[in-house]
């Protein structure tokens, strides 16, 4: 149930997937759903949304483990995930995305765990690019770049069926990581 959920929402954002079709395609029974997942869809996307964070969580942090250059571990993120944009058959994408665009409560636990999600992620790289070197606000805004970066390419990469817009974007970023840690950056970047 959460593999598909996750599948589902992925591809056609929290709206468009009914509980019917995630039952339909799982081939589980209604009462398992609610056995499982008392609080119906709402619990089981977060659920699915969860497991995929956690996932791209983990990829990242082994991206960024693998070598003391950031830009180098940011590089092989994007490699990573293009290369899944095109095993998906360009159905790959953030986990959160989707749910996100789909205007979900502010305060609802999904859109809590959007902004946790975002926030790791954030922090993730703000923490690569400090450790590297890079003073604390240019890190955060860096950090902000990537994220943004990445999200972007993920989207243009589905839209045109291209996993090299998610390649060509994570060059173009790990280029300015590589700049800002050699000190090419305007003096306002220095704070």
């Amino acid at each position: 149930m959460i593999e598909t959920a996750a599948r589902l929402v992925q591809a056609r954002g929290f709206h468009g997937v009914s509980l019917g079709d995630i039952l339909s395609e799982s081939g589980t029974p209604r009462g398992s759903l609610y056995f499982h997942f008392p609080g119906g869809k709402e619990d089981l996307v977060l659920e699915a949304m969860r497991a995929g964070i956690e996932e791209a969580s983990r990829v990242l942090r082994e991206c960024l483990a693998e070598t003391s250059d950031p830009a180098a571990g940011i590089r092989r993120f994007f490699e990573a995930a293009a290369a899944e944009m095109t095993d998906s058959d360009y159905a790959f994408g953030c986990p959160v995305a989707p749910v996100v665009l789909d205007t979900v409560s502010g305060d609802s636990a999904l859109a809590q765990a959007c902004r946790a999600a975002f926030d790791e992620w954030e922090h993730l790289y703000r923490d690569a690019l400090t450790g590297a070197g890079l003073a604390p606000r240019r890190a955060e805004r860096m950090a902000r770049l990537i994220l943004a970066s990445l999200e972007g390419a993920l989207i243009t990469s589905r839209s045109r069926r291209d996993a090299d817009e998610i390649r060509a974007v994570g060059e173009e970023v790990a280029m300015a990581i590589a700049a800002a840690l050699n000190g090419d950056h305007p003096a306002s970047g220095n704070q």
